[in-house]
């Protein structure tokens, strides 16, 4: 469970002046259970509008996305999704944000709150069950973000630029515990960044998209070993391919 595919997907919004604007346009993509896909490109291309149709918070002007054979037209608590901002309430506390998906999903306060243990436990925080995200850091926050993501057990996560606000020490910690829960939990993973470095790092498979409207301009499969290591020479090499290819006039003109 978790394969993802993607069928000639077109968004298109209207303008205040009559106008349109293609954010992507024709794009079609497969996404294999259990892969970790990174999405790169330009700002402004479109990544972010196609991880949103994909967890149907938004509605295509052309095209399809199925989840193992069905299609998405609406949000799914199949396709968990985590973002930059936390969203979290700041007002519950870490276990009770954590436990909000399956409350409103109707499960019994015991489950509920079970699993929420479980999934703090995972991203490494049950000592923090009963602090307010206040008291948290940003890497600690963005974990309960995880976990609160994961306790709905979806098959795809999708993660938009979900680092991008932390230091780069505290990211690179994320990375690698994202990595671990990853090979835990055997979920697909959809993840959106700008860092060639984060995503060369992470990803059985980059999707680089073209400028607006964004098309696939290049799938480029990552062959490295894990744990990967960001000094070696391989490493280096392919970071420098996927830096070349991405300036490839295909990849930049409109």
């Amino acid at each position: 469970m978790g394969e993802l595919v993607i069928r000639n997907l077109t968004r298109r919004f209207s303008r205040d002046d009559g106008s349109t604007l293609t954010a992507i346009e024709e794009v079609d993509l497969t996404i294999s259970q259990e892969e970790f896909v990174c999405v790169l490109g330009p700002s402004g291309c479109g990544k972010t509008t196609l991880l949103r149709l994909v967890a149907g918070l938004d509605l295509a002007t052309s095209g399809d996305i199925l989840l193992d054979g069905e299609p998405i037209r609406g949000p799914n608590p199949k396709v968990g999704i985590v973002f930059q901002e936390y969203s979290l309430f700041p007002w519950r506390n870490v276990l009770d944000n954590v436990a909000f998906g399956l409350e409103m999903m109707g499960v019994g306060r015991e489950e509920r709150y079970h699993r929420a243990d479980q999934y703090l436990e995972l991203v490494g925080l049950s000592q923090f069950s009963r602090s307010y995200p206040s008291e948290l850091s940003g890497g600690m926050r963005q974990r309960v973000a995880v976990a609160r993501a994961l306790a709905l057990d979806p098959v795809v996560l999708l993660m938009d630029e979900p680092f991008g606000a932390l230091d780069a020490q505290t990211r690179n910690l994320l990375q690698k515990e994202l990595l671990e829960i990853w090979e835990k939990t055997k979920k697909t993973i959809m993840f959106v960044t700008h860092s060639v470095d984060e995503a060369v790092f992470l990803a059985d498979r980059l999707i680089v998209l073209t400028t607006r409207p964004g098309r696939v301009c290049e799938v480029i499969p990552i062959d490295l070993d894990r744990p990967r290591d960001r000094t070696s020479v391989e490493f280096a090499q392919l970071r420098r391919k996927v830096l070349d290819l991405i300036a490839q006039p295909k990849c930049t003109l409109q």
